[in-house]
This record gives C-alpha cells, structure tokens and sequence, in this order.
C-alpha cells in the first residue's frame, strides 16, 4: 500500500538528512520533528494520489533551504525497478533560530557534525515527467 511505501520513504529521507551535507565538507545531522515527518507523509501521499502507479512512480528530490540558497541533500527513488512517472522536490528548511550555529559551521573547518533541527515549514513541488496525451 502506499501507506506503507511513504512509512518507508519517512524512513529513508530521515537516514539521508541524518549524512546531509550543507554546502560545506562538515556532515550536519538534520533532524525531522515528527510533526514535520508525518506532514509531509501526507502531502506526499496526497500528490501521489491520482498518479498511475501512487507513490512508487516518484522520484523525490530533497533540499534544505538557508536563506536564498537550497543545497540538495539527496535523491529518493522508492522503486528503482520502476521509471518514475512524477518527481516531487521536498524544500525543508532550517530552524532560523539556528542560523547562528550554522553561519558558524561553515566559517570552522574543523567543527564537529552538529545536530540541527528542521523547521516544521515545508513545501512540495510536483512535476510530472511524462505527458497525458501518450
């Protein structure tokens, strides 16, 4: 069931924004709130509801937003057997109270991986990669 492919999906971006990389060389564990988690399951299940093939025709691409800039932290695919029918681009974004801290992760070259927490504010693109009319 999709249900149960956006459960894992939930699963794999949070592993992904765990390793992300925020325009420096410095791993910056990115932590979803599990209100974000389960906002944006449901977005996700809404956009992929009147596609052919749900959710396993997506493909998701993952950015953080930091002001003007949004760094790409991955891309999903749930069903790499399958070509995907639509591509739908998450933009998080970082906590703004957290800009401080992270203004100094990139100035230090040496600072450990810090833990940031995503703001709960998001949004979806969805963009279709085939044409109705074939």
């Amino acid at each position: 069931s999709d249900e149960h492919l956006c459960a894992n999906l939930m699963q794999l971006l949070q592993e992904s924004l765990a390793q992300a990389r925020l325009g420096s060389r410095r791993p910056a564990r990115l932590l979803m709130p599990s209100q974000l988690v389960s906002q944006v399951g449901k977005e996700l299940l809404r956009l992929a509801y009147s596609e052919p093939c749900g959710l396993r025709g997506a493909l998701l691409d993952v950015c953080v937003e930091q002001g003007k800039s949004c760094h790409s932290v991955g891309q999903l695919a749930l069903d790499p057997s399958l070509v995907p029918t639509f591509q739908l681009t998450l933009v998080l974004r970082l906590d703004s109270r957290l800009w401080p801290k992270i203004q100094g992760l990139f100035s230090s070259a040496n600072s450990p991986s810090q833990s940031l927490t995503l703001s709960t504010g998001f949004r979806v693109i969805k963009k279709k990669l085939y044409s109705s009319e074939q």
